[in-house]
């Protein structure tokens, strides 16, 4: 195999959710256990911790204060709430506010303040009309460049050049100079500096800044919004490290423009806050440029957070960069999912700091989009690295679970398997970096007097997994603060749960005793005013989702795999990986008496999903010994399948007015279902090998008169009684009994993962789906190392026993006499010894990976290798075929229409 590029059209394919139509969110790697948002200041919330967008947006926008409100409702005497403020400033009309002036006001809110409030605060009224009259043209004017990207601007939309400016400015004077009180005096002189930084008149500005805004000795909110229009100008005129020390003057200051202040400064200045520390002064602007220089170089944040301590441990901003760094050593240590799978160990390999195997996550989606530092070629080789490198290896029996130490998922005494952003386990730096960081935590709670330190020194300590000392520090916090109450109390839980090695039925009482708010499922309203808990992609993994996974990954430790099953899927996706140990240990649990609250409620309830349970155990048994051609204990089990409604599946239908509905799909009379309506083709032969086509143009009936119990359709009870009915012809003697074993080798054969009825014993529908049926995620006993969560993501399946059908064909020729029918079953058997093969190539060892610089050599050498050993040791009954059988018609006719045989004859 060669080394390709591939498009980006085809490399997209990786690049999407497994599980979804959207695009991945890394933001969905990790469980949110430790609250960034309680941090007190909410105008730092943008500046919270997140990879898929600029500023981090889980919160209600409405916490964080709107500057301006607040100054007007203070100018106002607060005699208006802050919704009412809002809306005098922000929806009240000019004409609205006119009424008012004239004596009779309209809208409701100004009739309740009544026309003797016009009156109290002239000022600021007609300030607010001459504002309301402006605000439909304060937009700078948009400019194309030659260099521009295509624009498709709104050439009608209003913009400060729309007004007369002459006019405009000589009645902005005028009404500066009438003024009398000095807060609306400085908002007309905002005004002025606005109007000639939206036109472009830059000198202007800064003059009008110097003229009208700066001698008036106020430094509230109104100076600020002047400055960040001043500074605006600056950088028009490219005086860049000029605007680039007022819009930090604005960040600092302001609480809803930090967001722009910070754009703006990156705007102005390439070297922005390196600058910025040269130019800072005071304590208050040295640790606010720490914070800056520290948020924009993430990868190690301790350093400028010892200089901000050492400035002021209780600063806010020390806050926020410490939820920022709780937040990344989250990530890495607590991710939604853990995989494990042939790439995954190759990388481990490479990636590892010691001897210990750990998980590794290739969900490609997860790791592509967090690796933001790789470039896309980078992209391209992780991608195939992961894709070809590497073994895996087996787990020794069914005891080996208890054996597993490091590869457990938050058992106790041992570790937490840890993962970094970029989807790959934990290094020394991450290690180092939550040691450092507990060091930082510990000093700072001793020092400051925020219990918000306690917290995080608590949180860490769960990190480390000393659920002992975090507890005892969450017991110590005295508090009244709602947000740090809650927290505490989610951590307490999650130290309690996470400590409990095994989970017997008296921890589960104590789960629904004490707990049962994180178990018990809760419809879930959508709430459009608030972010908290969705965006695009749905719900944001929680506490619970975390805790979920605990308590299914100690079932899953336990040997409790039915109960871990179902902590994370419903029954009916047994469906999509029937192996068999699983599919037992849900019967039992299914079939367990005086079950506890915990299991009645909590994981019994995924059982809902499929209509007639016994009969859908009763076909997965009796499927698979269908494949190991046990067909009397099979046709015992489907006895009791009679009543078996169907595979389950669902179908999803969207429109444009109801968008997605999903209904249970509904099997047309003669539609194969799972159990019934099996063509008796299923006995014949491959006319050619094409799954896609119908099995009418895809395979051929063998003669069946000397076996009328084959009917043309079949359910699976009658499939099975046919089977034995041959079995019993198979052992007497003659053509007849030779044609019965070779029907059995033809079936089993079939149903294989290399036949045209591959579907029929694995709980499918039909024969697409590929992925159930790949050859490397078959040399495992269970490919599932912590719990079952990602099961539908992880194809897995019991390898078939090619020796089956090849022990059938070898009955019946040695019974037949028939040379063309000897070609035949000869033929038969070739093609079920290259599923040996290839069950054989995809464990064979492999000592390099697609990183290696010599990869394509070594591969081109390998696949010569393994070329050699399949002619020598999986090509027998082909040789046998070519030396004895070369001059029949069936082997001609053979030629013709199979490539790889026409290329082995010749």
């Amino acid at each position: 195999m060669k080394k390709y590029i591939l498009s980006l059209a085809v490399v997209s394919l990786f690049y999407t959710q497994s599980d979804a139509c959207a695009w991945s969110d890394p933001d969905y790697d990790y469980f949110n256990l430790f609250t960034q948002t309680i941090i007190k200041d909410k105008a730092y919330l943008p500046f919270l911790h997140n990879y898929s967008s600029r500023f981090y947006g889980g919160y209600n926008s409405a916490l964080i204060p709107d500057d301006n409100v607040e100054t007007w409702k203070k100018f106002f005497n607060n005699q208006l709430s802050y919704s009412e403020t809002q809306n005098l400033v922000y929806k009240i009309t000019m004409n609205d506010l006119n009424a008012l002036k004239n004596g009779n006001p309209t809208n409701p809110l100004l009739q309740k303040l009544g026309t003797g409030f016009y009156q109290k605060y002239k000022e600021g009224i007609d300030y607010l009309i001459e504002a309301k009259y402006l605000e439909p043209y304060m937009s700078i004017n948009y400019i194309e460049s030659e260099n521009s990207f295509y624009y498709d601007r709104d050439a009608n939309r209003k913009n400060a050049t729309a007004l007369d400016y002459n006019k405009t400015i000589a009645a902005l004077t005028s009404l500066y100079n009438a003024a009398r009180n000095p807060e609306i005096k400085q908002r007309y002189g905002y005004q002025l500096v606005r109007l000639n930084h939206y036109t472009r008149n830059y000198d202007s500005a800064v003059q009008a800044f110097k003229t009208y805004v700066a001698p008036i000795k106020l430094k509230g909110t109104v100076y600020f919004m002047s400055l960040d229009q001043l500074a605006g100008a600056q950088r028009g005129m490219e005086m860049n490290s000029d605007a680039n020390w007022n819009f930090f003057q604005v960040f600092m200051n302001s609480k809803d423009r930090k967001e722009s202040a910070f754009v703006s400064m990156k705007l102005s200045d390439t070297a922005s806050f390196s600058n910025i520390m040269k130019r800072a002064h005071t304590n208050e602007e040295k640790n606010m440029a720490y914070f800056l220089l520290g948020y924009e170089d993430f990868n190690n944040p301790i350093p400028m957070m010892e200089k901000m301590y050492e400035i002021n441990p209780d600063s806010e901003i020390l806050k926020v960069m410490a939820a920022r760094s709780i937040n990344e050593l989250e990530r890495s240590y607590l991710p939604t999912y853990y995989y494990t799978s042939e790439a995954q160990k190759a990388a481990s390999k490479e990636n590892s700091t010691d001897n210990t195997v750990k998980a590794q996550t290739t969900d490609q989606t997860k790791t592509e989009v967090k690796e933001e530092k790789l470039s896309f070629w980078q992209k391209i080789v992780r991608f195939f690295k992961n894709l070809f490198g590497g073994s895996k290896s087996d787990k020794k029996g069914d005891n080996a679970k208890a054996d597993q130490s490091d590869d457990e998922l938050f058992s106790n005494p041992d570790r937490i398997p840890f993962y970094n952003r970029t989807g790959y386990y934990y290094d020394e730096k991450t290690q180092d970096f939550l040691n450092d960081l507990e060091k930082f935590t510990d000093k700072t709670k001793e020092k400051s007097k925020d219990e918000y330190w306690q917290i995080a020194d608590a949180y860490l300590k769960f990190l480390k997994k000393d659920y002992k000392e975090s507890s005892e520090i969450l017991n110590d916090i005295k508090t009244t603060n709602p947000e740090y109450l809650e927290e505490i109390k989610r951590m307490k839980v999650l130290n309690d749960i996470v400590s409990q090695p095994k989970i017997d039925a008296d921890y589960e009482d104590h789960l629904m005793k004490d707990y049962a708010e994180y178990f018990v499922e809760k419809k879930v309203v959508k709430d459009t005013a608030t972010t908290d808990n969705f965006d695009y992609y749905g719900e944001v993994p929680s506490t619970a989702d975390f805790l979920k996974d605990v308590i299914a990954n100690r079932y899953f430790l336990q040997g409790e795999d039915g109960k871990s099953f179902l902590m994370n899927n419903k029954l009916s996706d047994l469906q999509y990986n029937p192996n068999s140990s699983l599919v037992k240990s849900v019967e039992e649990f299914y079939r367990k008496p005086n079950k506890t609250q915990f299991e009645q409620q909590i994981i019994a309830k995924n059982m809902d999903s499929v209509g007639n349970i016994d009969a859908f155990f009763s076909t997965i048994y009796g499927d698979r010994a269908m494949r190991l051609a046990d067909f009397e204990k099979a046709k015992a089990y489907y006895e009791k399948a009679k009543n078996f409604a169907g595979i389950p599946r669902q179908n999803y239908e969207w429109t444009e007015k109801n968008g997605q509905t999903i209904t249970p799909k509904q099997y047309a009379p003669a539609e194969y279902n799972g159990f019934k309506n099996i063509s008796n083709l299923v006995f014949g032969h491959n006319v050619w090998e094409s799954f896609g086509s119908p099995d009418t143009e895809s395979m051929k009936a063998e003669n069946y008169t000397d076996f009328p119990f084959i009917k043309t359709s079949m359910d699976k009870l009658e499939l099975a009684d046919a089977l034995i009915q041959l079995k019993k012809i198979g052992n007497g003697t003659g053509e007849k009994a030779a044609k019965a074993n070779q029907l059995i080798g033809n079936l089993l054969y079939n149903t294989s993962i290399l036949g045209y009825y591959r579907q029929l014993f694995v709980m499918d529908i039909d024969n697409t789906n590929g992925g159930k049926y790949d050859f490397w995620n078959t040399n495992q006993k269970n490919p599932y190392k912590y719990y079952y969560k990602n099961f539908l993501d992880t194809s897995y399946i019991e390898p078939d026993n090619f020796d089956l059908s090849i022990n059938y064909y070898q009955k019946a020729l040695k019974l037949s006499n028939n040379k063309e029918e000897k070609a035949r079953i000869l033929f038969q058997m070739a093609s079920a010894e290259q599923g040996k093969y290839y069950q054989y190539e995809a464990k064979a060892p492999k000592d390099f990976d697609y990183s290696d610089p010599k990869w394509s050599e070594k591969e081109d050498a390998r696949q010569k290798e393994m070329d050699n050993l399949k002619n020598q040791k999986y090509r027998t009954y082909f040789a046998q075929l070519k030396a004895q059988y070369s001059d029949t018609e069936t082997t001609k006719n053979l030629m013709g229409s199979c490539s790889y045989f026409n290329y082995f004859m010749r």
